[in-house]
C-alpha cells in the first residue's frame, strides 16, 4: 500500500482538475579487486563472465552493473533496465515496479546479499535502492525459480554487492546523474590480508537547488551503504553489509481558484544490517550463514481540496463544479529479523546437493485514516488509490514467523544432461499452514552451441502485510489469531531453446505457462452489507436508478481468485569481447494474462499482448559511445466510463426535513441543479477497454575524454527523445452542454514522461 497514496493523489488530482543485453561497460576504472572468497563447491560460472544469457537457470537473465549505468533511459536504475528484458512490464512509466509474465508486483521477490528486501524502491519508484557501482551482479529469474527461494509466485531478483578493492589503501569515484549525486570510497582493510571495506553515499541534489526558488520541500532521498569483508583462516570469511536510507517531502500546491489547495507530506525510512559467514569444510562441503535485520517505515499525510472535473451540474458558472476533498493519513511498517542457512555438498555420482532453511520474524503494521472523498476513477473498491471499499480508519498489525526448508540437487546425469530436482516446504504463522512446493529443471546441451531448458515448479505465497507494500489492492488482515486463508499458489512451466550464433551473439526462444489459484482478493459485499450501504440513500423514485446498487469489492480477504498467463518471448543478445563496436539486445514478448474472480474472467491489470524492445550501443570513437533504447508495447487494460449518474451528498442541512442528517441525498449546486458524476458500472464492467499503444525512444551519448581507461566520463541522456505522449491513464471529465439537461462526458489521455533531457558525470580516483 506504500505506493498507493501517491497514485491516489495523482488520480484524484486529475479527477479534480489537475489538467488546469549489453551496452559497453565503463572501462575507465581499473577492475575492482575483491578479497578472496572461501572455496565454495559449485559448478556455476560467474554470471558476469558468461557469453550467453548468463546462467543455466531457465527463464533467468543476468545483468551487468555496467549495463545499468550505460543503457539509454535507465537513469542508473536496475529496475528500468529490467523493463527492457523479455516478459517484464513496468506497471507505469514513472515508477520501477514490475509485472513479470502475468504476475502482480507483490509476487516478486528481491534478495540482496542473502537478505529479503521488502521495499527496493526510493521516491515512489523513481530511484532504485541499489547503486549499480557497488553491485557485483544482478540476476532476474522470470518464473519457475529453484527451491532455494520461495514465498513468492512470480519472479526472483538476486542482487550481490561487490567487495571493496583489496589492492589499494584508498580508491573511489564520484558521480552526478539525473536523480542523485554519489560518492564511493573503498580500500584494503588494515591488518587483514585480503580484507576490504567500501562506503558509498547518495543524495538527491535537485531539491537543494530548486528549494532556493520555491517555498516547499521537494521529494528527496539520501542513503549510506557500507560493506566490510574480514578473511579469517583459510576457507573462512565474514562480510557485513549495512544500508541506511531516508526520504522526505513536504509540498503545498495552490489551485487556480480560491479555496483550492493541497498539502503532501511524506517520509520513509529503510535500514538494513546483514552479516554473512562463509566457510569451507574440507574439499567437498561449504556453508553460508546470513543473519539480517531490516526495517522499512513509510508515513504519508495528504489533504487537498480541489475542483472535481468529473463532478458538476449542467451550468456554465464556476459554481456548477464540485470540490473533491482528499484526506489520507497513513503509516506502514515492516520489521524483519531473518536467518538464512545454506549447506552445499559435492556428493558421489555427479551430485551437487544444496540444503538449507530461512526463517523470518516479522512485525508489520498498517494504520490510516481516510475520511475524505474516494477516487471515482477506481472500479475496484479495494484499490490503494482510494477505492470505495477502503475503511475510513484502520489500525492493524501482525507479528508472526514464516520460513522455508529446501533440498536441491544438481545432478550431472550424462555429459549432456543436467537435472535439478528440488523440494521446498513453506510455513507461515499468519495462517499456521505449511505447503510443499516441488521443483524440477533440466538442461540439455545439444552440442557446443545449442541448449534446451525445461523447468516445472509449484510456488506458494503466504498472506502478509510485507507483500502488500507493492500491491495494487489493500487487504485487511486484522484478526485475532491465525487467519483462515490459504497460501496463494502458482504452477509454472518454462520451455526454452538457446543457441550461440557467433562468438558473443546468442538467441533464445522461451515459452511459459503459469496457472494461479487461491489468490487473495477482497470479497464482494454480502447482501446484508449491500443493503446497509444502500439504506443511507434517500433518493426519490425517479432518481432511484442513480444509486450505485451493485455490490462493491471490500478489503475483507478471501482466496477468491485464480487465473493464468501464457506466451513466449524471443531474446537476442550481442555480448561481444571488449573493443567491439556494436552491443546490446533485442526482445519480443507475446503474452496473455487473465484473472478469474467475482464470477467472471477478465484481463489482468498488466495484461500486455505484445512488447518489443531494442537496446543498442555503438562505439563511434575510442572515446565516444552512442546508445539507444526503443520500446513498443500494447496498452494495458482499463475500466471505461459507462455513463453519468446523479451524485450523492450527505444531508448535513436536513434539506428534506426528516431529521436524518447522515443520509445521502441527490447533490445540487447553489442554483438547485442536480450534480452529476461519472459511473464506472459494477464488477462486470471492470477492465473492459485498453489504453493506447506505448512507444518510446531514449538516446544517450557518453564521452570519455581520457579514452576507455580515463578517469572522467560525461554523458547526456534524453528520455522520450521524440516527445511522444504516452497515455498513462484516461481521465474522464464533464463539461457544460447547453443543448442537454446534463453535462457532456469527455475523456482525455494523460501523458506520463515528456521529453526529458539530463546529464551526468563520473570521476574515478
Amino acid at each position: 500500500m506504500l505506493r498507493g497514496v501517491a497514485g491516489l493523489v495523482l488520480a484524484l488530482g486529475a479527477a479534480a482538475g489537475a489538467a488546469a543485453q549489453d551496452s559497453p561497460p565503463v572501462e575507465g576504472a581499473p577492475p575492482a579487486q575483491a578479497a578472496p572468497a572461501p572455496p565454495r563447491v559449485t559448478e556455476r560460472v560467474d554470471v558476469t563472465a558468461r557469453a550467453s544469457t548468463g546462467t543455466d537457470e531457465p527463464a533467468a537473465i543476468a545483468v551487468r552493473p555496467s549495463e545499468v549505468m550505460a543503457v539509454a533511459g535507465s537513469a542508473d536504475n536496475i529496475f528500468r533496465t529490467l523493463h527492457t528484458l523479455p516478459g517484464v512490464s513496468p506497471t507505469d512509466e514513472f515508477g520501477s515496479r514490475l509485472s513479470v509474465r502475468g504476475g502482480a508486483p507483490d509476487q516478486n521477490l528481491t534478495v540482496m546479499d542473502g537478505a529479503e528486501i521488502h521495499n527496493p524502491y526510493r521516491i515512489f519508484g523513481l530511484v532504485s535502492a541499489f547503486n549499480p557501482e557497488t553491485v557485483q551482479s544482478f540476476e532476474l529469474t522470470a518464473g519457475a525459480f529453484s527451491a532455494k527461494y520461495g514465498d513468492r509466485l512470480s519472479s526472483l531478483l538476486i542482487v550481490e554487492n561487490r567487495d571493496g578493492r583489496a589492492d589499494r589503501r584508498l580508491a573511489g569515484s564520484s558521480g552526478l546523474s539525473l536523480t542523485d549525486a554519489n560518492l564511493i570510497l573503498e580500500g584494503a582493510l588494515p591488518r587483514a590480508t585480503g580484507g576490504s571495506w567500501l562506503l558509498t553515499g547518495r543524495r538527491t541534489y535537485y531539491d537543494v537547488v530548486a528549494e532556493r526558488f520555491v517555498d516547499q520541500d521537494l521529494p528527496s532521498f539520501a542513503d549510506l551503504q557500507s560493506r566490510v569483508v574480514w578473511p579469517l583462516r583459510a576457507g573462512r570469511r565474514v562480510s557485513v553489509s549495512a544500508l541506511r536510507s531516508r526520504e522526505d517531502s513536504d509540498a503545498i500546491v495552490d489551485g487556480d481558484r480560491a479555496g483550492e489547495q493541497g498539502a503532501f507530506v511524506s517520509n520513509a525510512r529503510n535500514d538494513l544490517v546483514a552479516a554473512t559467514f562463509d566457510a569451507a569444510w574440507g574439499r567437498s562441503a561449504s556453508t553460508r550463514t546470513t543473519v539480517a535485520w531490516y526495517r522499512n517505515t513509510d508515513v504519508v499525510d495528504v489533504e487537498a481540496r480541489l475542483r472535481n472535473t468529473a463532478r458538476r451540474s449542467n451550468g456554465p458558472e464556476d459554481s456548477a463544479w464540485s470540490q473533491v476533498w482528499v484526506k489520507v493519513d497513513r503509516e506502514a511498517a515492516v520489521r524483519d529479523l531473518s536467518l538464512r542457512q545454506e549447506l552445499l555438498v559435492q556428493a558421489p555420482g555427479g551430485h551437487l546437493v544444496e540444503a538449507g532453511f530461512d526463517v523470518h520474524d516479522l512485525a508489520t503494521a498498517v494504520r490510516f485514516t481516510a475520511p475524505g472523498d474516494r477516487n471515482p476513477l477506481e472500479a475496484n473498491g479495494s484499490s490503494v488509490r482510494g477505492g470505495a471499499g477502503l475503511p475510513d480508519a484502520l489500525d492493524s498489525s501482525r507479528s508472526a514467523r514464516r520460513g522455508g526448508l529446501w533440498l536441491h540437487d544438481r545432478w550431472q546425469a550424462t555429459p549432456a544432461l543436467t537435472l535439478e530436482p528440488g523440494l521446498r516446504l513453506e510455513w507461515s504463522g499468519v495462517n499456521r499452514r505449511a505447503v510443499p512446493t516441488p521443483r524440477l529443471s533440466a538442461l540439455w546441451r545439444m552440442g557446443e552451441s545449442t541448449r534446451a531448458r525445461l523447468a516445472l515448479g509449484a510456488h506458494a505465497q503466504s498472506p502478509g502485510y510485507e507483500k502488500f507494500i507493492q500491491a495494487d489492492y489493500f487487504i485487511d488482515l486484522t484478526h485475532d489469531g491465525p487467519l483462515d486463508l490459504e497460501h496463494e499458489r502458482s504452477r509454472q512451466v518454462v520451455l526454452g531453446l538457446e543457441r550461440d550464433l557467433a562468438p558473443g551473439l546468442t538467441a533464445r526462444v522461451e515459452a511459459f505457462h503459469k496457472r494461479f489459484s487461491r489468490i487473495i482478493v477482497g470479497r464482494r459485499e454480502t447482501e446484508p452489507e449491500r443493503r446497509t450501504r444502500l439504506a443511507r440513500y434517500d433518493f426519490p423514485a425517479d432518481l432511484a436508478g442513480a444509486v450505485p446498487s451493485d455490490a462493491i469489492i471490500t478489503t475483507t480477504p478471501g482466496n477468491g481468485a485464480g487465473g493464468g498467463a501464457y506466451g513466449f518471448d524471443v531474446y537476442v543478445s550481442r555480448r561481444p569481447p571488449p573493443g567491439a563496436r556494436l552491443s546490446g539486445w533485442a526482445t519480443y514478448t507475446f503474452g496473455v494474462a487473465r484473472r478469474e474472480a467475482y464470477g467472471r474472467t477478465y484481463p489482468f491489470d498488466y495484461d500486455r499482448r505484445h512488447a518489443a524492445t531494442v537496446v543498442a550501443a555503438v562505439r563511434v570513437r575510442e572515446w565516444l559511445d552512442i546508445a539507444a533504447t526503443a520500446r513498443l508495447a500494447s496498452g494495458f487494460p482499463r475500466t471505461p466510463v459507462r455513463g453519468l449518474r446523479v451524485a450523492a451528498a450527505p444531508d448535513t442541512d436536513d434539506r428534506d426535513g426528516d431529521g436524518n442528517r447522515r443520509e445521502l441525498v441527490p447533490e445540487r449546486d447553489p442554483h438547485g441543479r442536480l450534480v452529476y458524476t461519472i459511473d464506472l458500472g459494477g464488477v462486470a464492467d471492470m477492465l473492459g477497454a485498453r489504453l493506447p499503444a506505448f512507444g518510446r525512444l531514449d538516446v544517450r551519448a557518453t564521452a570519455r575524454p581520457g579514452g576507455r581507461r580515463g578517469r572522467w566520463e560525461l554523458y547526456v541522456d534524453v528520455i522520450n527523445v521524440l516527445d511522444r505522449e504516452n497515455v498513462g491513464y484516461v481521465e474522464p471529465y464533464l463539461e457544460y452542454d447547453p443543448a442537454a439537461d446534463r453535462p457532456r462526458l469527455r475523456e482525455k489521455g494523460t501523458a506520463s514522461i515528456p521529453f526529458l533531457p539530463s546529464f551526468g558525470v563520473r570521476f574515478r580516483f
